[in-house]
């Protein structure tokens, strides 16, 4: 893949719900750009359609009308199997709830993109303990996830999400349930990974020092999207 080519784009996306004989529009005719490292927080109030914005631009779901194109291909064109392969090789997600297996110990939560991808155990582990190491975690890679704070708990959840290189990450809320000071160290964090690892990021927030750090900020407000 080239660097012209976007990591992520869409064009005139719009997504439409039934709700039983209504129509809703959530989006209507959204376009985005996101380029290699770039850093986009995306901002709105609550209902605005952020997280539909989000999922529809990973290929998690499709929209009603308009292109969206991950690394140049267009996701209405593939089968639910190779959005997934697509899915897995060019983007990492976070989620404002961390949702690491609980049984399994932190390193162990990292591998498994890895391992359902193929890797070996060693070569997965080996890559593992790196990126936890990167985000300051390689003292606590074997402590289960309710042996971890909030804080490092959203730090291995960015590990897994990064961990299979992917060209940009998209983040829903990722500090929604961290204190501030957890929170500005989750900020430092991504903006440190950009830097290392030339990795875009596209997070939806509500905190303001956060959506304040990215390069560009961008408001969703009656299903569009606003510089």
């Amino acid at each position: 893949m080239t660097e012209s080519i976007a990591v992520l784009a869409c064009e005139n996306i719009s997504k439409t719900y039934s709700q039983g004989p209504q129509e809703v529009q959530v989006l209507s005719d959204v376009n985005l750009q996101v380029a290699a490292g770039e850093q986009i927080a995306i901002v709105g109030s609550s209902g605005s359609g952020k997280t539909t914005l989000l999922n529809l631009l990973g290929g998690l779901d499709l929209p009603s009308a308009g292109l969206v194109q991950i690394a140049g291909k267009n996701v209405a064109e593939l089968s639910e199997t190779e959005r997934g392969a697509l899915r897995n090789k060019y983007l990492g997600f976070v989620y404002q709830f961390h949702h690491l297996l609980g049984e399994f110990t932190a390193l162990e939560n990292v591998c498994m993109p890895l391992l359902i991808a193929g890797m070996s155990l060693e070569s997965a582990e080996k890559k593992g303990k790196a990126i936890l190491e990167k985000v300051g975690l390689q003292e606590r890679e074997e402590h289960k996830p309710s042996e971890l704070s909030g804080g490092e708990r959203q730090r291995v959840a960015i590990a897994r999400a990064l961990v299979t290189d992917p060209k940009c990450v998209l983040l829903d809320e990722p500090t929604g349930n961290l204190d501030r000071h957890t929170a500005a160290g989750i900020h430092e964090l991504m903006s440190e990974l950009n830097k290392s690892l030339n990795t875009s990021f596209i997070v939806v927030t509500h905190d303001e020092a956060l959506a304040n750090s990215m390069q560009r900020k961008l408001t969703l407000a009656n299903g569009s999207l606003h510089e």
